[in-house]
């Protein structure tokens, strides 16, 4: 769901997810919408919804999150990490983390609002390059206790950063975005997984998904595939059941808590029937 000011609570709905056993609960970010309006919306809509330029910071949405709950995941779907500091955001990534006891995914993806992109002194067409840098740099500083990285977009000097991930190397790292060889590269070099939007296309964008991972010496069966966006139906369930896929994340309107609960009651409703 986009968290927002106008929104449900998101530490409520986190509590009544967790209360009907839903499994994990994720938030996308944008730090802000420039008014230009340029970029063509990822919805195909002629105006952007108002969602998009009110959105919570998810970090401090998804501590409060944790601070409420016991057992469901907590992930950003997606975070923009191009846009951000890599000594930062290893910062609140790994504390966030460890106040949820590993129930932490950290989501990431390449963006589309180029103006965004722009505001924050990113070239667009070098963004796929800068997050790959960004997110070596953060591993770097959760695997190491001194850490150090050069590179073209990300470098600093021996370092001190603490605290480490709890499971070990990193938090469960998915990337979101349309399967290409860049992303799958980027999946088998430092993720786990992919996040397609929708289900269109999965089937066959798979083998080159565990190319990638073979390529590199990993187990392509290790690669979590978590589609988001998509809406309860049988035949859709079954398919993605088929290819191995155990977790979908179905899409929530960002409304009020009226109507956000009586979404969830009825998916829960269709998963129980």
């Amino acid at each position: 769901m986009f968290a927002t000011d106008r929104s449900m609570d998101p530490v409520a709905l986190a509590t009544e997810a967790e209360a009907r056993g839903y499994h994990s609960f994720y938030v996308p970010e944008h730090t802000h919408i420039p008014s230009s309006r340029l970029t063509p919306a990822p919805t195909g809509d002629a105006t952007l919804p108002d969602e998009y330029r009110r959105t919570l910071d998810p970090f401090v949405t998804l501590a409060a999150c944790a601070s409420a709950t016991d057992r469901l995941l907590l992930g950003t779907g997606i975070c923009l990490v191009a846009q951000r500091d890599a000594l930062v955001t290893a910062k609140a990534v790994a504390t966030l983390d460890l106040l949820s006891q590993g129930r932490f995914v950290f989501g990431v993806g390449f963006g589309w609002n180029r103006e965004e992109m722009q505001h924050h002194g990113v070239e667009p067409s070098q963004r796929r390059a800068i997050m790959r840098e960004k997110m070596l740099a953060m591993q770097e500083l959760w695997g190491n206790d001194e850490a150090s990285y050069q590179g073209e977009h990300v470098s600093f000097e021996s370092t001190w950063s603490w605290p480490k991930p709890l499971g070990g190397l990193r938090p469960p790292v998915l990337i979101g975005g349309a399967p290409g060889p860049t992303l799958f590269r980027q999946v088998a070099e430092y993720a786990d997984g992919w996040i397609p939007i929708g289900g269109a296309g999965i089937r066959g964008a798979l083998p080159d998904l565990h190319r990638a991972m073979e390529e590199v010496g990993r187990d392509p069966a290790e690669a979590r595939v978590v589609p988001f966006g998509t809406m309860p139906d049988r035949d859709k369930l079954g398919y993605f059941a088929d290819l191995g896929i155990e977790e979908v994340v179905f899409r929530l309107p960002s409304a009020n808590s009226d109507t956000v609960l009586r979404y969830l009651d009825d998916y829960q409703a269709f998963m129980d029937s």
